[in-house]
């Protein structure tokens, strides 16, 4: 049965999109049953979408487009849809980091989300939360995309040699996080360095952190806490970050040195398993 719940389209991204998506649906003289065949999903998934039941993804976005012929209307949108999902204390963090021109950060246990993949980030979140996971997941790797814009920010990331130890999601999912982030230290303004277990105590020890630097806002730091983060730009603040980091930088092994830990660590601990006959499982 068609859902016919009406949407208020400025109460929300996700309303908006359903609205425009039941209206341009309705004067392209389809059916959600119609519509989902064309987008090689199901006609109750365009029904969930267009009363802002559930999130659409931007592959379902892109494909629409196409569909309805629409300049890129939704695929634009969606990423306001995906950014209004993040939890509410996260979404002026995210505003920022979107907006730096330089980002550093030291990761005490977990890779960073910028560099994160789509497998390791729901293994992360599945501990969390237990529900809307796939919605957080999606939320998290839309972040990802300045990665991939004109002029990327310069990221600088010093995690802890526990990042690439501790078991995120099994072996497959690390094997694949670590292999991630040797192809991301392939591009030049990412560079990754790893603070062995040797150095012993070190200046991150108060927990992970984040350094942010623009163009035109003042420099900002960026902590979390297990209930929310916090933004400061108070300049003490910011230069106490900035001399823990240097300190980090410092003690960390080199980027080369860093990507030879990652790939043996990758080797010696993720690497696929052989059968008892010898053979190595796919």
């Amino acid at each position: 049965m068609v859902n016919i719940r009406s949407l208020d389209p400025s109460a929300s991204p996700l309303d908006y999109y359903g609205y425009e998506l039941r209206r341009l649906r309705e004067g392209a003289g389809l059916s959600q049953s119609q519509l989902g065949d064309i987008l090689f999903c199901t006609g109750s998934l365009v029904g969930q979408i267009e009363t802002a039941r559930k999130v659409p993804t931007r592959e379902f976005s892109e494909r629409l487009d196409a569909a309805l012929m629409t300049g890129g209307f939704f695929t634009r949108l969606v990423g306001l849809v995906l950014k209004s999902q993040l939890p509410s204390w996260f979404r002026p963090y995210a505003e920022m980091e979107a907006k730096a021109t330089y980002l550093c950060s030291f990761q005490a246990q977990l890779v960073h989300g910028l560099i994160q993949t789509e497998e390791y980030a729901q293994a992360v979140m599945s501990v969390r939360f237990e529900s809307d996971v796939e919605t957080l997941v999606a939320a998290r790797i839309e972040r990802q995309r300045i990665l991939d814009r004109v002029n990327p920010p310069l990221l600088w990331f010093v995690m802890s040699e526990a990042a690439l130890r501790q078991q995120i999601g099994g072996r497959e999912v690390m094997r694949d996080q670590l292999a991630h982030l040797l192809t991301m230290q392939d591009r030049e303004w990412v560079k990754i360095q790893v603070l062995p277990f040797a150095v012993g105590a070190h200046a991150g020890q108060p927990g992970s952190f984040t350094l942010l630097r623009f163009a035109d806002d003042p420099d900002l730091v960026y902590t979390e806490d297990f209930v929310q983060g916090h933004m400061t730009v108070d300049s003490t603040a910011f230069k106490e970050g900035s001399l823990r980091y240097d300190h980090l930088r410092a003690a960390a092994l080199s980027v080369e040195d860093s990507s030879a830990l990652i790939t043996r660590v990758m080797e010696e601990h993720y690497a696929d398993q052989p059968k008892p006959g010898g053979s190595s499982l796919a």
